[in-house]
């Protein structure tokens, strides 16, 4: 039987909605780039309508303190196990991703404060390093 499989967006908390959901937006992008697996079969509605295939995980969107933030990141990219993607400060405030990677290579890593994190990897990996946080609202 196969590994169960978990992918979380975490979000900082005190985000206003509209930066929140580019966050998750960027940082699920980016991750569902690096999985490498297949998204779910294109759709046909009954009037004959075709839907372009999906996402088949849930993606439960969580929010966390900024040290929360930080703290996950860490923990997470310390695992071999689980495919992890932070989007943060550096890169949204960039004016393009030239900028950006100037920017992050001049930025000790210890300045660098996340707006987001996306993880993906077994289910109980990833449940233990999130289950506590709670959903966005």
């Amino acid at each position: 039987m196969p590994l169960a499989t978990k992918l979380v967006l975490v979000v900082r908390d005190d985000l206003e909605p509209a930066p929140a959901v580019n966050a998750a937006a960027v940082a699920g992008l980016s991750l569902g780039a690096r999985l490498g697996r297949p998204l779910g079969g294109d759709g046909v509605d009954a009037s004959g309508g075709w839907h372009a295939g999906l996402n088949p995980h849930p993606v439960p969107v969580l929010t966390a303190s900024a040290e929360e933030l930080r703290d996950l990141h860490h923990r997470a990219l310390s695992r071999e196990d689980l495919i992890t993607v932070g989007f943060n400060e550096v890169a949204r405030r960039a004016r393009d991703y030239d900028d950006y990677l100037a920017t992050l290579k001049a930025t000790p890593s210890e300045d660098i404060d996340f707006v987001a994190v996306a993880v993906f990897g077994p289910r109980n990996r990833v449940t233990a390093l999130t289950k506590r946080l709670p959903l966005l609202a």
